[in-house]
């Protein structure tokens, strides 16, 4: 038995008669007629990892926030510790223990990472002296959780594995024992997944208490203790881990049978509908994102891009969807030269037979506070069948668009005249991609399509990409998930630092594989030399 595992089992021994951790009791949220939580209780052991998973919308972050102090409950109680406990805000949560990893890191990215840890938590009005002591603190929390980095690194500089470190950082110099991670993995690679999760063992090892929100199964069964599901505002099931599988927890959540893997044909691809040549895209700071990049895309296939984020999958989307210029090269869809150098903008190459569902659906897909039947016909409203007379739109027949597609696509609350914001992540995303692919594009751009969605939304949104494929469309799929990249593509190119690295079929290649040529390194390339 390992170190850890041993340190673990001893401390598990010594808290097994202590109380709770957590225990949550008839905890009630409503927003309006909404309401996210109902009657939940929650009870999380002393130096465990519990995962909790659901649906998008099913409220667990609702729930996490008001452990936190983010919100507020109607009604019910929380005990730390064993002792009952008001959390009104986030100092209370902290003061309570209670640190939070959020998705969306909460760092201001041109501080240093010591500048950041201490933010907040300064011991007086004079900086110096509370800097001192954090440094020396962070120092000796780094070595013992494993959590190395430069305490005068610039956050913006930093890749987003470290910069995660630094949040769990800033939870631990306040003292924190119970940490509350929120989809903790979305934009790490898989090694910086895996020291992540080394990272949260040696953290239970020291006794700390850790929650885990995330939609992976995979990961919960990884290095989860404990599992709590939600459904609809509900707590349905509390298990062992080790007592159950992906297969039931996605059952649990969802309500139905959840197929987890890609139903698909063997593709079929026809012609060349798409070819990048020698495509260069230099930012305004004067850096190379895109470095003589050259790709074929063929009618009835799926092209997986895989990659770490920044190195240069943005960069390729935004160009070939007509958001940014290209500093050369050439791009000829169905037979035509596409303007590069700006005499294009997206809405032509919408006309041209492109389609586009961007990477960030929040500031590139979605406009927030507008309603849901606007979002669901915007770049497309001066279509005919929108137009009324006198050069109006027509409204009327945009609200019913927006309803046969909040239909089809199984959009939830099948509300057209509902802000965009007051939709889960995964049913955001499936109105920008009713959007796109109603319009019956040649080539459909798809950038992260099942970042931050549930189970049973990734299994809709799967089956839609394959549909697509199928009527013999052609698809560009960018995603930081090796899994998705494998189970949904046709072929596979990976992308390293402004170039592609290699290309693989997905028969014929592995997550491992797929890993290295992330970093820059081509196992087969190098075995031949």
């Amino acid at each position: 038995m390992s170190d850890v595992a041993q340190t673990s089992k001893g401390r598990s021994d010594a808290t097994a008669s202590l109380p709770p951790a957590i225990e949550l009791s008839g905890i009630s949220k409503s927003f309006g007629p909404v309401q996210a939580n109902k009657d939940i209780s929650l009870t999380v052991q002393k130096g465990a990892i519990h995962g909790i998973v659901g649906e998008n919308g099913a409220g667990k972050s609702t729930l996490m926030s008001i452990l936190y102090g983010f919100y507020q409950a109607d009604r019910g109680e929380i005990k730390i510790n064993g002792k009952p406990t008001q959390i009104h805000n986030s100092d209370d949560a902290i003061a309570a223990g209670i640190g939070m990893v959020h998705q969306h890191f909460m760092l201001v990215q041109p501080f240093t990472v010591l500048e950041n840890v201490v933010l907040g938590a300064e011991d007086g009005a004079l900086l110096r002296p509370s800097l001192a002591k954090a440094r020396k603190l962070l120092v000796e929390l780094a070595h013992e959780y494993e959590l190395e980095v430069d305490p005068d690194a610039v956050v913006e500089e930093l890749a987003v594995g470290l910069q995660q470190r630094v949040e769990i950082l800033k939870a631990l110099y306040r003292s924190a024992d119970i940490l509350i991670l929120d989809e903790p993995t979305g934009v790490l690679t898989p090694a910086e997944a895996d020291h992540l999760f080394r990272i949260l063992e040696g953290l239970k090892a020291q006794g700390k208490t850790i929650i885990l929100i995330t939609h992976k199964l995979r990961e919960i069964m990884a290095i989860t203790d404990t599992v709590s599901v939600m459904r609809r505002g509900e707590m349905t099931a509390t298990v062992k881990t080790s007592e159950t599988s992906p297969t039931e927890l996605a059952e649990l959540m969802v309500g139905r049978r959840v197929l987890l893997q890609v139903d698909k044909d063997v593709a079929t691809p026809g012609e060349s509908l798409l070819q990048v040549k020698d495509l260069k895209v230099t930012d305004e700071d004067g850096v190379d994102r895109l470095k003589s990049i050259s790709l074929e895309l063929k009618r009835g296939e799926i092209l997986g891009v895989a990659g770490v984020a920044g190195n240069g999958q943005s960069a390729l989307l935004e160009v070939l969807g007509g958001i940014t210029e290209a500093s050369g090269g050439q791009v000829i869809l169905n037979g035509q030269p596409l303007d590069l150098l700006g005499g294009n903008d997206a809405g032509d190459r919408r006309k041209a037979g492109i389609g586009h569902v961007p990477e960030d659906r929040h500031h590139l897909g979605l406009i927030m506070k507008f309603l849901a039947w606007e979002n669901t016909t915007f770049g497309y409203h001066g279509e005919p069948e929108f137009n009324a007379s006198m050069g109006l739109m027509n409204q009327r027949e945009m609200l019913e668009d927006a309803r046969g597609k909040m239909e089809r696509f199984d959009i939830r609350p099948p509300d057209p005249k509902l802000k965009a914001a007051n939709f889960s992540g995964g049913n955001q995303q499936k109105i920008v991609l009713a959007r796109e692919i109603e319009r019956n594009p040649d080539v459909l751009l798809i950038g992260q399509p099942t970042r931050g969605v549930d189970i049973g939304a990734i299994e809709f949104i799967h089956q839609q990409i394959v549909a697509l494929r199928d009527q013999g469309k052609a698809i560009l799929l960018v995603s930081v998930e090796l899994e998705e990249i494998l189970a949904l593509s046709d072929r596979i190119i990976v992308m390293f630092d402004g170039k592609i690295s290699g290309e693989r079929l997905p028969g014929e290649t592995d997550e491992s594989e797929l890993g290295l040529l992330m970093a820059g390194i081509d196992p087969k390339a190098e075995s031949a030399a």
